[in-house]
């Protein structure tokens, strides 16, 4: 093993690797702590359809690395990474830099597949950054824009057309969003909302087949259809090849074509390739780690979210569970520094969260418990913003938040009352200050039980930073 003067180095800045850092930055770790990413800011993944919709601001879901390691002791560097040396406990970049390492926290995530599926790649756009989720509002924009000024029948049906590849929860996700949010903006337009179609276009006959969130599927296809507009299903279809207007696929061995002026990809994604180059077995390219979330033959290595499983605990790679598996990482980490041994992770599986429209989602509590519509938007977003990286923005996010969704604040979804809109805005006013006001009178009569009840979902941290206890 390389001497300990060596620093710690996290490869990938999302929820894993990050929180590796900040978490090894606040037990103050004793040794230098080095975040490499290629990309310049965080993405919250799980609220990118609010940074799609508008419902939340691109600081509160796409923040920048150096204000969310602001006054912490790790050494963000912004690069690629070429190649990994295990034996030599060395990590190359694309600018030439090297870094040998003492411990190594391998947290690259995973990238889109396409599983050569020709055009793809050129006119598809997959939603996995924050990037991209501002890429496709757009794109969606100027579509609408170009569909109002067309009096080209075909040409703006063609326009007014999104296909969805995949219908697993980022697929139903987009759909429900889109359906809801397509009619208003080209409403605002002058257009005609009723000419818009969003189209879900998947392999199977089953939505969120093999997914965690399987169990959700009767609640997901209920509000598919309630939506602005009814999203439609193209089922059992297999994808041959995507153009720019357009998806051919084959379906009841007939070859078919859907034209459409926007083409979403939320299909699938694989494990970054660096890893299969490495010398450790690995699962379809995650790697097979220890029940400490360590390399077996490389002890000096971790590894989390995406880019590993365990064949004696498999793990959904969720925000959730990547989020505590950075937490436990840092803890081991402090522990081999302190020469005491590392011990197994303990994941705990809160239930699942689902976004199915504009301000409405489920929250399935502990896999029990559905809990739908506003007060399962509100549930999702306190629990997702719960877990923000760092304390000051977590406050101020929430806070700005709150005050949205109480006031409504600058959302022009709020001011329509279209067609069959799920909530209006007095509506959802009341709903927000009814929520938040329940859970303040439990916590205030029976503080123990509500700390108990729901530390799970973040509102216990979101409401003493909003209104303190008294003591």
């Amino acid at each position: 093993m390389r001497q300990a003067s060596h620093p710690t180095v996290i490869l990938g800045g999302g929820f894993a690797g990050l929180f590796t850092a900040l978490y090894l930055s606040q037990q103050n770790y004793s040794h230098p702590i080095i975040l490499i990413e290629q990309r310049d800011r965080f993405t919250f993944k799980p609220l990118l359809y609010e940074l799609l919709s508008g419902e939340l601001r691109c600081e509160q879901v796409y923040p920048k690395y150096k204000d969310l390691l602001a006054g912490s002791h790790v050494n963000f560097v912004q690069d690629t990474v070429q190649a990994i040396d295990l034996h030599q406990q060395q990590v190359s970049l694309d600018s030439g830099e090297k870094f040998n390492y003492s411990h190594l926290v391998l947290a690259l995530g995973s990238k889109t597949t396409y599983f050569n599926t020709p055009g793809a790649a050129e006119y598809a756009i997959p939603l996995t950054s924050g990037e991209q989720a501002i890429a496709l509002r757009k794109h969606l924009r100027h579509r609408l824009y170009q569909a109002i000024q067309t009096q080209d029948v075909a040409r703006r049906r063609l326009l007014l057309t999104v296909a969805i590849i995949g219908a697993g929860p980022a697929g139903i996700e987009l759909a429900c969003t889109l359906a809801d949010l397509l009619p208003i903006w080209y409403d605002e337009l002058g257009g005609d909302a009723a000419e818009v179609r969003v189209v879900l276009i998947n392999r199977s006959r089953e939505i969120l087949k093999g997914d965690v969130n399987s169990h959700l599927r009767c609640t997901a296809q209920r509000a598919l259809k309630n939506r602005v507009i009814p999203v439609d299903f193209v089922f059992d279809a297999a994808v041959t090849q995507i153009t720019a207007d357009g998806v051919e696929y084959k379906q009841n061995d007939q070859t078919k074509v859907l034209q459409a002026g926007t083409i979403a990809w939320t299909a699938g994604t694989a494990p970054h390739p660096l890893l299969m180059e490495l010398p450790v077995p690995n699962n379809r390219g995650r790697l097979l780690v220890t029940p400490t979330l360590q390399l077996p033959d490389f002890p000096e290595v971790f590894a989390a979210g995406d880019c590993a499983t365990s064949s004696d605990n498999p793990q959904p790679p969720t925000a959730q569970v990547a989020y505590q598996q950075g937490i436990a990482i840092a803890q081991n980490l402090k522990r081999m520094r302190e020469s005491k041994p590392s011990v197994p992770v303990q994941i705990s599986m809160r239930g699942t969260l689902m976004k199915l429209g504009l301000n409405e989602s489920v929250a399935n509590l502990f896999n029990k418990v559905q809990i739908k519509r506003q007060a399962g938007h509100l549930i999702r977003e306190a629990a997702y913003l719960q877990l923000l990286p760092n304390a000051a923005h977590n406050r101020k996010v929430t806070a700005e938040w709150l005050t949205d969704e109480l006031f409504q604040r600058d959302r022009s979804i709020t001011h329509m009352q279209l067609g069959q809109t799920p909530f209006l805005a007095g509506m959802a006013t009341t709903a927000a200050a009814m929520i938040l006001a329940t859970p303040l009178v439990w916590r205030a009569a029976q503080p123990t039980q509500f700390q108990q009840n729901f530390s799970w979902s973040g509102i216990p941290t979101l409401l003493n930073q909003l209104t303190p206890p008294t003591r």
